[in-house]
């Protein structure tokens, strides 16, 4: 099959909703650079087997990436200027093979040429509750669509050999909460912090074991579910879901522990972040982090600019590098990191079974009054999530630290 094949676009696209994927930019001068890249990626890269690119109108595509880079891109994707049997496929193309298609010597044009990062998605403490409630607040109806039975909304741990399918998901999901709180030595009577509620799996998992567990969120539909689930549990009595800031937090605790929610923190906020972790941590305790990691470089180019992930999914989101982490915590506390797995395939896996149910329950979606745009928004977020685990661009590790004291 060929890379390119022309085929009518899409129309009715909600225009107060998708006010940037409705209307499509002008030429400008940096169009014509924009159509020879996208030309040099339709015919010179492998978009053939699983990864066909089916292209509606390239030179839309071509004006809203002159415009605005990755947003452009994902935005054309949400029009439908352009489609993918399998979305993850191509952009998995895309992602392996990014350094010829952005040479590593123009790079350094970004910061004149991209969108700059966004002041107003700072997560100051306002400013985390709102960026925040733009994702998780959207609906726990619509998280329960595709997540598993435990509802966890981060990377499960497969085993080498494991099947990685639908009904391995929950297994998966729970062999990493319990290895994070075997490391942490989480147990009877432990005093546990956990930074980032999700929908209350590890906070359940936790107090099960006889832990005294405080369980902080700044979303209310977060928390609402976690309550419940909580309660039908029968754990009430050992399990305090509150909806404060990580900065607002008092107390000692013999372990603290967060899953995925570092993103969210912003890099201006890493020093207090740890801070508050160092601050709350009693003596002899351990503090054990989930995190998304990028290759320092990327992270360093990436920074100041506002990407299609920040303006659409998660606002004021930033992937740290390991060496960053590392960094900051060795400067502004007296934590250091004692112990790190990675198992970054098993977060492609996790990502492209959830896009399988998602897309298998699209009618679902479509009930709670989403939109094809939100939809095709959704799918372009889990596949683009999927691609850049599957060529090593983004990364899942476990950081187990210990204070000197």
């Amino acid at each position: 099959m060929t890379a390119l094949v022309v085929a009518p676009g899409r129309s009715g696209i909600d225009t107060e909703r998708w006010p940037d994927v409705a209307v499509v930019p002008p030429e400008s001068w940096r169009t014509p650079f924009a159509r020879a890249l996208v030309r040099r990626a339709l015919h010179r890269l492998p978009l053939t087997g699983d990864a066909v690119m089916v292209c509606h109108d390239a030179e839309l595509l071509a004006r809203r990436v002159a415009a605005n880079g990755m947003i452009g891109f994902g935005e054309s994707y949400m029009a439908g200027e352009w489609d993918a049997p399998d979305l993850a496929a191509v952009l998995g193309v895309f992602a392996s093979h990014f350094d010829e298609l952005v040479p590593s010597w123009s790079r350094w044009l970004r910061r004149w040429v991209l969108p700059a990062a966004n002041g107003r998605d700072l997560n100051t403490p306002a400013g985390a509750r709102s960026n925040i409630a733009h994702h998780y607040d959207l609906s726990n109806d619509l998280f329960a669509a595709f997540l598993d039975e435990t509802m966890t909304y981060s990377s499960a741990q497969f085993e080498p050999g494991e099947r990685r399918d639908r009904a391995n998901l929950a297994t998966a999901q729970r062999r990493k909460i319990d290895r994070l709180l075997d490391e942490c030595r989480v147990g009877s009577g432990t005093r546990l912090l956990e930074i980032g509620s999700g929908w209350g799996e590890l906070a359940i998992r936790a107090a099960q074991r006889g832990a005294e567990v405080v369980t902080i969120t700044l979303s209310q539909e977060q928390r609402e579910l976690a309550v419940a689930r909580v309660r039908a549990a029968g754990l009430d009595e050992g399990v305090d879901v509150r909806l404060v800031d990580y900065r607002d937090v008092d107390g000692s605790f013999d372990a603290i522990v967060s899953v995925e929610m570092i993103e969210a923190v912003g890099a201006e906020y890493w020093a207090d972040y740890f801070g508050q972790l160092d601050t709350l941590l009693a003596t002899g305790g351990l503090v054990g982090i989930q995190t998304i990691t990028k290759p320092h470089h990327r992270m360093v180019e990436e920074r100041r600019t506002y990407s299609w992930i920040n303006k659409y999914i998660f606002p004021g989101g930033l992937v740290p590098s390991f060496e960053a982490i590392e960094s900051t915590v060795g400067e502004t506390t007296r934590l250091r990191v004692v112990d790190r797995i990675a198992f970054g395939q098993s977060y492609a896996d996790t990502l492209a079974i959830w896009r399988q149910r998602f897309d298998d329950r699209a009618s679902d979606v479509a009930a709670l009054g989403f939109d094809d745009v939100f939809r095709r928004m959704w799918d372009f977020y889990l596949a683009c999530s999927e691609a850049g685990f599957r060529a090593g661009l983004l990364d899942v590790e476990q950081l187990i630290m210990r204070r000197d004291d």
